[in-house]
């Protein structure tokens, strides 16, 4: 269907914006989960003033390695080992949420950091391992580099932005990290399953349906007003 749209001679001086339109909107569904993976990250450091600044520093890095990933890709595809690695890291990072000891004062799972230096390169390996994701689906769409690199462009700005949204909502919402990290884990078995036998992958729709879902279970219960203002340090 997306085929015939893209080809048909009545859409070919719309093809490039509408192409650009699907990016921008993909890589806005799917750095959901990522967003609120590098804002749960980011809270491991004291003090928003430092996670807003590991986070503008990690998606700097993340950027520039995310650029890489997109003007190597079709080389990148090739070799299946690419998505195990970051299936395994996502999982990882989804196993060590779910099985480490809670941090008592700010309710924090997940790792703590000393210094920003720390979490920077955290966040930025973070992103990449989601970015095997949804490069992918990206070069499945179109085969013009500059229109994937302009919607990854638009895509780390809506992360940043996304990111400082959930660092906030955290501290609000009851089941809101455990949600993201479930959704976390969608896309590390999504990218494990694609590197054992693509065809069994499921479909797009069915992720996205799946993270929305999820995420309205996150957004489903308020923290109590005492707790929000341990986490926010008052």
């Amino acid at each position: 269907m997306a085929d015939q749209v893209f080809n048909s001679p009545l859409n070919v001086g719309f093809e490039a914006p509408l192409v650009l339109l699907v990016l921008v909107a993909l890589e806005a569904v799917l750095s959901a989960d990522n967003a609120i993976a590098l804002a749960a990250i980011a809270r491991g450091l004291e003090g928003s003033k430092l996670q807003r600044r590991a986070l503008n520093l990690g998606l700097v890095v993340a950027y520039v390695l995310r650029i890489t990933l997109i003007l190597t890709a079709t080389w990148v595809v090739q070799f299946w080992q690419f998505e195990v690695l970051g299936a395994a890291y996502l999982l990882w990072l989804v196993f060590q949420y779910f099985t480490s000891s809670e941090d008592e004062e700010h309710h924090h799972h997940g790792p703590v950091f000393t210094s920003l230096w720390q979490a920077i390169p955290v966040i930025a390996v973070t992103d990449m391992a989601f970015s095997l994701d949804s490069v992918t689906t990206a070069i499945a769409i179109s085969d013009q580099t500059w229109l994937i690199i302009t919607g990854g462009t638009i895509g780390v700005i809506t992360l940043r932005f996304m990111a400082g949204l959930f660092i906030q909502w955290l501290q609000e919402y009851e089941h809101l990290e455990d949600a993201g990290y479930i959704t976390v884990g969608f896309v590390g078995v999504r990218l494990l399953v694609r590197a054992i036998n693509p065809e069994l992958v499921p479909p797009e729709w069915l992720l996205v349906l799946a993270i929305v879902l999820v995420f309205v279970w996150g957004f489903s219960s308020k923290k109590t007003m005492r707790e929000s203002e341990v986490e926010k340090g008052e």
